[in-house]
């Protein structure tokens, strides 16, 4: 008859050899200190099940095989790879340009045409002409491909393209493309195109990495021309029968030395995914006259949960230390954690004009909300924030005193600076080059927005609610008073840009 206390004891000591050792690793790998005293506190708790979900979901693994794949993103390496800055580079800026060339190990490069290319209805033309034209090679990266609408074009071009000889890559985020009944991917796989999914959900190898989406939209043709930012190919975007009803973004076409840094990452995904290097071969020999040549430095700037550094926040961090006059942000979803708040409060505390963009008709609700119960937190050190009202805004930029900007995929929420994987371009150039940005970008839209601005700080326990449980502030109407439906009766004096009714910011 066996001894209970035996067994016990026996319970006790494996339950011990488990945790002790899981929990000292999550002490010491976990970076973010609040992350690995939640995980060191479940392991003492449920000492083997805690263990094992540290196991399945705590550890980044995906670290590990980018440096198996890509010796050069060790952040050892990164440090040799530090780039000179060009003298071409403002004073201001030549910090912030140093930061991100050793947080990326890219230099930056000269001679770039960046053109903006605003709503689908600029974007998707130009794409599909570009896939049409193409010789070589059409490599294409997305996060949501859509295979009705405008995806179903896309995918007729793509078809094309393949048949006549050109070499066709398409990744598509496995959330999307296997989940969404919609998606281009079972379309391609119809059509012979060659496509792959980014991390499938459905391998239980890969399940620790669920979370980790891959968020970039990159379109490299020939080598030579590339296209980037925020515009999933999907049909909200394209409304040619009500186009006051579509979505806004904003994408962007490259040319010139930059378009190698999105060759890079498209390569670096599709290994990651298929294992299939694509050599030089891949992408075609460079024309033998070139185009006009370009007045923008940029650099292109991948971050993941591959990396050991937090590259997208540095750089986000970095551009507003730098700022001097004016910041000015567009982004669809305005969640930023503590560090994000304390950067901006900072920077609009030195004097610098801090003014955000964003949607006043969110696509998720609870994202809005959340944004919406924290904007307290930086209005009332005199960051500007205004609501774009009308079809939602997905476009993401940030312009840096007029003379630098970020432009990509990343949002400023925790999941893009944390969790996904993005792409951004750096922009350097001179305010005279950047002039003919400027009548599209923030002046005509914040007219009309929505400017919402508080004076009063909110009471205990509606604060502390919105920080444990954000998703719980209510929303509110443009049309309504906060007196009216906000239940704290914050007095809030928010106006409309253009001087019309009051509206709530909570």
């Amino acid at each position: 008859m066996s001894d209970p206390n035996g067994l016990t004891w026996a319970a006790t000591l494996v339950s011990l050899a488990v945790a002790i050792p899981t929990a000292g690793h999550a002490v010491i790998y976990k970076r973010d200190p609040r992350s690995a005293t939640l995980w060191v506190l479940l392991i003492a708790l449920l000492p083997l099940g805690g263990s094992l979900l540290y196991g399945l979901f705590g550890i980044n693994r995906y670290q590990r095989r980018a440096r198996r794949l890509f010796p050069g993103a060790d952040p050892a390496v990164r440090q040799d790879l530090a780039p000179t800055m060009p003298q071409a580079v403002s004073a201001p800026f030549a910090g912030l340009a140093h930061l991100v060339g050793r947080a990326t190990g890219q230099s930056l490069t000269s001679g770039n045409r960046i053109e903006p290319l605003v709503d689908g209805e600029q974007a998707y033309p130009a794409m599909l002409a570009a896939i049409e034209s193409a010789r070589h090679s059409v490599a294409l990266a997305s996060y949501i491909f859509d295979s009705q609408g405008i995806g179903a074009q896309f995918v007729d071009a793509l078809r094309r393209a393949h048949e006549r000889g050109v070499q066709v890559r398409v990744l598509i985020d496995d959330v999307y493309a296997r989940w969404r009944p919609r998606s281009a991917y079972r379309a391609l796989q119809r059509a012979g195109v060659p496509a792959a999914t980014f991390n499938p959900t459905l391998i239980p190898a890969r399940l620790h990495a669920a979370h980790l989406r891959n968020h970039r939209k990159l379109l490299v043709i020939d080598g030579e021309t590339g296209f980037t930012g925020g515009m999933n190919i999907f049909s909200p975007y394209w409304r040619p029968d009500a186009p006051e009803q579509a979505c806004h973004d904003l994408h962007f076409r490259l040319r010139g030395p930059v378009v190698a840094h999105l060759m890079r990452c498209f390569t670096d995904d599709w290994c990651d995914t298929t294992g299939e290097r694509l050599s030089k071969g891949f992408w075609g020999e460079p024309p033998a006259t070139a185009d006009e040549q370009g007045t923008s430095w940029a650099r292109g700037i991948e971050a993941g949960p591959d990396e050991a550094l937090d590259r997208m926040r540095w750089t986000f961090m970095g551009a507003l230390s730098a700022a001097k006059h004016s910041v000015r942000i567009w982004t669809p979803y305005f969640v930023p954690d503590q560090p994000m708040i304390a950067a901006l409060s900072t920077a609009a505390l030195r004097g610098v004009r801090v003014e955000v963009l964003t949607p006043a008709n969110g696509d998720h609700p609870t994202v809005q909300w959340a944004a919406r119960a924290h904007y307290w937190q930086v209005l009332e050190h005199g960051v500007r924030i205004f609501e774009r009202p009308g079809p939602f805004d997905h476009s993401k930029l940030m312009l840096i005193d007029g003379q630098w900007c970020c432009l990509g995929s990343a949002n400023w929420d925790a999941r893009s600076l944390r969790l996904n994987f993005e792409f951004n371009v750096e922009r350097c150039t001179t305010p005279r080059c950047l002039r003919g940005w400027n009548p599209f970008l923030m002046p005509l839209v914040m007219r009309r927005a929505r400017y919402r601005r508080r004076r009063c700080a909110p009471a205990r326990w509606p604060s502390a609610c919105a920080t444990g449980w954000p998703v719980c502030s209510p929303p509110f109407s443009s049309d309504t008073t906060c007196e009216e439906h906000c239940p704290w009766k914050r007095k809030i004096n928010g106006t409309l840009a253009t001087g019309s009714s009051p509206a709530c910011c909570c």
